[in-house]
C-alpha cells in the first residue's frame, strides 16, 4: 500500500522541481525527502524519477503516480477544511433554551454578536417556564439554558453545570403621576400603605414582594392579579396599585410608567446558562457559551 506522505513528497518533487525545492515547501530536510523518496520507489516497484545533472525529471510511472497523488492530496485537504468548518464554527448548529423576560431584553444583544460572528451557524431557540428548560436540558433536547434563581432557591441539580451571567435587581413601578415617580430609589419601608399589583398564579415575584415586604415590616395590600409584566404595567400606569418586576422585565416599558431602584431593600435574581456536564460539546455550542458571557460582562 502506497503511503500518502511519501506521496506528497513525490508530489512536492515534480512540482517544485528538485529534492532541495521540495524540502523547503515541505519544512523537511534534504535527507528526509530523499529517504521518504527511496520508499516510495521500493513500495511501487520501480523508479519514480530519472536523476541527472541539472535535477529531476519524473519518469512515466513518476507522472502517473504524481497526478493521483495530486488528487489525493487536494481530497485529505477538503477533508481537513470541512472538519475546520465544524471545529471552527464555520458550520453546524445548536439550540438554547430561555425564558420571557431574558427572551426580551439581554438575549437578543447575544444573538446579534452571535449571528454577527457564525452567520453560518443555525440558532434554535425554546422559550418557556423554568421547569420546562431544566427538563430539556436534561433530555438533551437543548445544548444550553438561561436559568435564575434567588438567594432562597438555588437552582441545585448536580446534573447541570451554571455559569452566572449576571445579577438581576428587582425594580418597582409606579404611574407616571403617583407620589413617588420622581423618585430615582426608594426603599420598601416607604411603600406600607401601598396598594400591590401581584403576578397571578404563584410567580415568582410574589414571593419576592412578600420577603421583602416582611423585612420591611408590613403586610401588602393586593390589588390586582396581573397575568403578565405588561398586563401589570398597565394597571400601574392607571394607578391601581405599584409593583415589582426584575429589571429584565421593563425593557418594553409602559409610557405611563416609572420604573425605579429599590436598592438593597428588594433581593435581586441571578440569570445563569446552564449545560449538561461529561459530554463532548460540539464547537457551536461552546462559542455560543462564550458570546453569552461576553455580552454578559457588558449588560446593565
Amino acid at each position: 500500500m502506497l503511503d500518502v506522505k511519501r506521496l506528497q513528497v513525490l508530489l512536492a518533487i515534480v512540482e517544485e522541481g528538485s529534492v532541495t525545492a521540495a524540502a523547503t515547501a515541505l519544512g523537511y530536510t534534504p535527507s528526509a525527502v530523499s529517504q521518504q523518496l527511496l520508499r516510495l520507489e521500493r513500495e511501487a516497484g520501480q523508479p519514480l524519477l530519472d536523476r541527472h545533472a541539472r535535477g529531476m525529471t519524473p519518469t512515466d510511472a513518476g507522472l502517473v503516480l504524481a497526478r493521483h497523488a495530486r488528487k489525493v492530496v487536494r481530497q485529505l485537504a477538503a477533508a481537513e477544511s470541512d472538519l475546520a468548518d465544524i471545529a471552527g464554527v464555520r458550520r453546524g448548529s445548536v439550540t438554547l433554551g430561555t425564558f420571557p423576560t431574558v427572551g426580551s431584553s439581554f438575549l437578543p444583544l447575544a444573538v446579534r454578536r452571535y449571528r454577527e460572528l457564525y452567520p453560518a451557524i443555525q440558532l434554535t431557540i425554546h422559550s418557556g417556564r423554568e421547569d420546562h428548560l431544566v427538563r430539556m436540558l436534561e433530555e438533551g433536547a437543548v445544548a444550553l439554558s438561561l436559568l435564575w434563581d434567588y438567594d432562597w432557591q438555588r437552582v441545585d441539580n448536580r446534573d447541570l453545570e451554571l455559569t452566572e451571567l449576571f445579577t438581576d435587581p428587582t425594580v418597582l413601578l409606579v404611574g407616571a403621576t403617583h407620589r413617588l415617580a420622581r423618585r430615582r430609589t426608594v426603599r420598601m419601608a416607604d411603600l406600607a400603605d401601598e396598594p400591590w399589583i401581584i403576578r397571578a398564579g404563584g410567580h415568582p415575584v410574589v414571593e419576592v414582594l412578600e420577603r421583602s415586604a416582611v423585612a420591611a415590616g408590613f403586610t401588602p395590600g393586593i390589588a390586582f392579579h396581573a397575568n403578565d409584566y405588561q398586563e401589570a404595567q398597565a394597571m400601574v400606569s392607571v394607578g391601581l396599585g405599584i409593583a415589582l418586576a426584575p429589571r429584565t422585565a421593563t425593557v418594553n416599558q409602559h409610557p405611563d410608567v416609572r420604573v425605579i431602584s429599590l436598592g438593597d431593600t428588594a433581593p435581586a435574581r441571578r440569570v445563569l446558562v446552564a449545560h449538561r456536564p461529561g459530554r463532548v460539546r460540539a464547537a457551536a455550542e461552546l462559542a455560543l457559551h462564550d458570546v453569552l458571557v461576553e455580552t454578559a460582562a457588558s449588560y446593565s
